[in-house]
């Protein structure tokens, strides 16, 4: 039997609703019906729209009660024109309704939870895009927080980061052409083993070695179709990524390197980073690969400095490899070193994150990105989780806290920041660097400011126009065979999407 079911009598802004819901209560299993219905649930929501309010019905127990929150009707334009001083289109009347029903909704789940969340009402929104906008329609940074806090229920510390990070980002990315300029990623889909958490189009290397070479020449395909079609236009940024990009050999990697150069040339670059990533990956004649292209960044990443932990989640490495791989990058000559972690791994408690956190401190990085883990639908972690039902799953303020003074006391601050569902903690992923070290791409892909061209198996491109205010994706398909196989159809795909909308 489920444990929490919700109604929807109409379906407006039911993913809204089952988010916030879910949030605050992110391990009970959820039940959707669109009709009435007599089953038995621990708790009942029951959402539906009259024609002057919402209204969500709630019942535990046997205690019932009712949240209201007003509709805005569009019908009447000199109306909203009275009422706001100027006229809100569709959008605004839309968003200005979502945020009345989840306002609504948020006070319920906390008289019903007892407990509040870090980022309040917030789901499925990129906090510092919200607190950026803000900020650039003329806000200052005290209104921007007061809206942060009263509007959507923010706490005071969330609140402080998100404005700490719009205004750090909006000075990185003040001199980026975004009308004119476009980013670059290009997935490498292989790695060395998949892990327990991850749900990217990855495929371990034993199986699939025979195909590497393959899908280098479909990829190179787009790479040279892609160059064409984006001619006129700025390139900004290229990010190299996967899977595990440093899985291909050192005579793999100069032919896409060399590809990417012949086809979109390398001046101009505000910044090329290949996520060198996994340390079992990694060897001195790939860094010295690297070294022979304008590479600016590159990503050494532990994930966890505890080798427990690392056996569990299947990364087969070790902690000694990591150090390894990073002090050879560091005699190679990269002076921009980023180190991912995950908060929030099984079985590891703050303990064990305070000593990654002192192992990372010993390398020095120039930039470390924690994550709080999200076990996706595609994961090991979910798809077999009966197997690992005992393990525990620890992420607190507390953690979260202790990353951001170690960050501080490396000299980093706090430069990017986004949300994904299933966030063990309901908290966030960060990105901290030192001065000038920031991952420029990381801002323009979470703050959605540029159109960005996906190439490779499972890329998304998101195709920014009319000044931001629109964005059209273009996928490209996960499976690295039927990659290989359409590649002409993802080029088409493409070559359709950039003539429509850019």
């Amino acid at each position: 039997m489920c444990k929490i079911g919700i109604v929807f009598f109409n379906r407006e802004f039911e993913h809204d609703v089952y988010e916030l819901i879910k949030a605050f209560y992110p391990e009970r299993e959820i039940c959707v019906s669109y009709e009435d219905t007599q089953k038995e649930y621990e708790i009942c929501f029951r959402v539906k729209k009259e024609r002057d309010d919402f209204l969500i019905e709630y019942s535990r127990e046997g205690h019932r009660g009712t949240a209201c929150a007003s509709v805005i009707q569009g019908q009447s334009k000199d109306a909203l024109i009275s009422c706001s001083g100027q006229g809100r289109d569709a959008h605004e009347i839309r968003k200005e309704n979502k945020d009345s029903i989840k306002a609504a909704l948020y006070h319920v789940l906390i008289k019903l939870t007892g407990k509040t969340l870090p980022w309040g009402n917030l789901t499925g929104i990129r906090p510092v895009k919200l607190a950026m906008g803000m900020i650039e329609s003329g806000m200052k940074n005290t209104q921007a927080a007061q809206e942060m806090r009263s509007r959507y229920f923010v706490s005071p510390e969330k609140t402080a980061l998100a404005i700490t990070i719009a205004n750090r980002e909006r000075e990185i990315l003040k001199n980026i052409d975004y009308e004119n300029g476009y980013s670059l990623y290009i997935g490498i889909p292989f790695c060395p083993s998949i892990c327990l958490y991850c749900s990217f189009s990855s495929y371990p290397l034993s199986r699939w070695k025979d195909k590497v070479d393959a899908y280098l020449d479909a990829l190179c395909q787009e790479i040279r179709a892609v160059s064409v079609m984006m001619k006129g236009r700025k390139l900004d940024t290229v990010y190299i990524g996967g899977g595990t990009p440093t899985t291909l050999s050192p005579e793999q990697l100069e032919r896409l390197l060399d590809q990417v150069g012949e086809s979109f040339g390398y001046d101009g670059l505000e910044e090329f980073t290949v996520e060198a990533g996994r340390p079992d990956s990694i060897d001195r004649e790939k860094l010295m690969t690297l070294r022979k292209f304008p590479v600016t960044r590159i990503s050494v990443n532990p994930q966890t400095m505890n080798q427990v932990t690392l056996d569990l989640i299947g990364r087969k490495h070790t902690v000694e490899e990591t150090k390894s791989a990073f002090k050879e990058a560091r005699a190679c000559g990269f002076d921009n070193i980023n180190m991912d972690l995950i908060a929030g791994l099984p079985g590891e408690d703050i303990s064990m994150v305070r000593h990654t956190l002192e192992e990372v401190r010993s390398l020095g990085p120039d930039s470390l990105t924690i994550h709080s883990l999200a076990v996706k639908r595609a994961a090991r972690l979910n798809i077999f989780k009966d197997q690992y039902q005992e393990m525990t799953f620890e992420n607190s303020q507390e953690i979260m806290d202790m990353v951001m003074k170690t960050a501080y006391e490396m000299g980093m601050g706090p430069y990017y920041l986004y949300r994904q569902k299933n966030m063990k903690g309901n908290f966030e992923n960060v990105g901290y660097a030192k001065v000038d070290k920031a991952g420029i791409y990381n801002i323009l892909i979470m703050e959605e400011k540029q159109p960005i061209i996906a190439l490779g198996a499972g890329g998304s491109s998101k195709l920014v126009f009319e000044h931001g205010s629109r964005i059209e994706r273009v996928e490209n398909v996960k499976d690295v065979t039927n990659y290989i196989t359409r590649i002409e159809e993802m080029i088409e795909r493409k070559r359709a999407g950039i003539e429509a909308w850019l």
